[in-house]
């Protein structure tokens, strides 16, 4: 039978509750259990497709074009796994499926209400996860905080399954902020006392209860939280700061989280094994090299728009046993000030990620166009390689105003369009070309020589393309597109082979990278950031 694990958070968002539920899958995947992952948002878009990164983050990809919650990127990257849309729940989703259940006649003389028609919507959808995923323990995480008017819905269905599945399959996690005040240096346990008392009056008494905290919890501010939250003291965890995220479940499986868990669940015979876990983090906080990274984005204003990104290039990091130091560049400050774009030279390797509209574009050429001329290791990602494109056109091949249609619709030279197939599209919520896409590799290219094949399946989120009416002067003048569509009519992945890394694709490479598997792009850029600064003529990829 299946068992369930709800995490709610309290006080404020953020709080940590994607790397808890992440880090409580890793621990029991570590003692032999299958578990699976569902991320709830409450707003009312039906998927984040829409949402700008500023408002909530990237937008995270799945292998079946899922445009998801940045949660599920920590659930793939934590537990190795390949999630799927339907592991993302909204409450729009959720509204969108009723009304269609009520127009098409399935509630016949009934009033339509939250409960229990809504909330026994969100109760078949979490379920229906377990029994697709053959799961032995399913993670539910609720966004928000606790008291937000947009989460009561699924708080009173994750409430219902108590009753419906039983004390012994079901445990509720609760997490919330226990802050020290800087004055007096006291750690202050009565906001998660609030955020508790809210959770009961809506029903759920939480089993474990999880201090979040810069430092660990003393014993008094435990005893306080176990008092009046009236579960033992052996229920009471702290997740405080680390250095990397990917310790959290290593010192929360320390304090006895997971076996506590386990024994609640009557999974009374189950051995851990974290070693492997402990050696990729033992690696990441002890690195032998350092290497220094611009990353010139026009939403450097917020982390969790690059987040993904950000992950990858510290696997690849930890697979070269270093330190990869992102500094973080507001594209529009080159266009401001072109003569500041001199300041890339302080960097090992120029990384330009995706974006979206004309904003911050001269900025993201001009860090391009610095690459290129001065052989500084180059990654292009999405926008990056339509941009490295359009570089390429107007400061190689002549096409002085080369440029993408999405940014100038009346160019002169339309290096980048839009994809035949976009053109009728006026719905815009999940009509990109979305997920997980074939592509055939050219041999005998540094793209061969990262992915040691000549075929792989990698997760897109776009509307524009290379033209092909432009293929031929590129590709003249030097430009190699070493990685296409099974067609041939997509260009995915572009190098330039008289260059010591220059190199950007199409698709998000970002969203495949695991801890102890990098994705080959960000892994081989990372190396030829590290090579370059040892002196070497050239990169090698062993």
């Amino acid at each position: 039978m299946v068992k369930y694990i709800f995490v709610t958070g309290g006080v404020l968002s953020s709080v940590g509750k994607g790397i808890l539920t992440s880090s409580i899958g890793k621990m029991l995947q570590s003692r032999g259990l299958n578990v699976s992952v569902v991320k709830i948002d409450p707003y009312v878009n039906v998927d984040a497709g829409t949402m700008n990164p500023y408002m909530h983050g990237e937008v995270y990809v799945t292998d079946d074009g899922g445009e998801t919650d940045l949660d599920l990127g920590w659930y793939e990257r934590f537990l190795d796994l390949n999630l799927r849309k339907e592991n993302n729940l909204t409450t729009g989703m959720v509204y969108k499926a009723v009304i269609e259940k009520e127009r098409r006649g399935d509630f016949l003389g009934r009033c339509v209400q939250i409960i229990p028609h809504v909330s026994n919507e969100i109760k078949s959808r979490i379920r229906a996860v377990g029994k697709g995923s053959g799961a032995d323990v399913v993670l539910t995480e609720v966004g928000g905080t606790v008291g937000d008017i947009e989460g009561l819905p699924f708080l009173e269905a994750i409430r219902q399954m108590r009753l419906e599945e039983g004390y012994e399959n079901t445990l509720y996690v609760h997490v919330a902020l226990v802050p020290i005040l800087d004055v007096t240096k006291e750690m202050k346990t009565k906001p998660l006392q609030h955020s508790v008392n809210e959770l009961r009056r809506i029903g759920i008494q939480p089993d474990i209860i999880v201090a979040r905290s810069p430092e660990m919890i003393d014993s008094e501010a435990l005893r306080k939280i176990a008092l009046f939250g009236t579960i033992p003291e052996n229920a009471v965890f702290c997740s405080y700061n680390v250095e990397t995220v990917y310790q959290v479940p290593l010192i929360l499986d320390e304090q006895g989280m997971s076996e506590f868990i386990c024994k609640r669940l009557c999974y009374m015979d189950c051995k851990r094994d974290l070693s492997k876990w402990k050696k990729f983090v033992d690696t990441v906080l002890h690195p032998e090299h350092e290497v220094r990274i611009a990353l010139v984005g026009k939403y450097a204003g917020l982390a969790d728009s690059y987040v993904s990104m950000n992950e990858a290039l510290k696997h690849g990091g930890a697979a070269c046993k270093a330190q990869v130091c992102v500094q973080y560049i507001e594209s529009e400050s080159f266009e401001k000030n072109p003569e500041k774009v001199e300041v890339l030279k302080n960097f090992d390797g120029i990384f330009i990620p995706y974006g979206f509209g004309p904003r911050g574009t001269e900025g993201k050429i001009a860090a391009i166009k610095f690459a290129r001329e001065n052989h500084i290791p180059f990654l292009g990602i999405c926008y990056g390689f339509q941009l490295a494109v359009v570089e390429f056109a107007r400061n190689v091949c002549g096409l002085k105003e080369a440029n993408s249609t999405e940014i100038n619709p009346k160019a002169p030279y339309p290096v980048i369009d839009l994809m035949p197939e976009q053109r009728k599209v006026e719905i815009k919520g999940a009509t990109m070309r979305l997920g997980a896409h074939r592509i055939i590799i050219k041999p005998n290219t540094m793209a061969y020589a990262l992915y040691k094949g000549e075929e792989i399946y990698e997760r897109h989120r776009h509307r524009f393309e290379v033209n092909l009416r432009y293929l031929r002067k590129l590709e003249k003048n030097g430009l190699v597109f070493s990685g296409k569509s099974v067609d041939g009519r997509r260009m995915e992945i572009l190098e330039l082979p008289d260059h010591f890394f220059f190199f950007a694709t199409q698709f998000h490479g970002e969203f495949k990278s695991r801890p102890q598997r990098p994705d080959p792009e960000y892994y081989g850029f990372v190396k030829a950031c590290l090579d370059r600064k040892m002196g070497k003529s050239k990169p090698s990829f062993a």
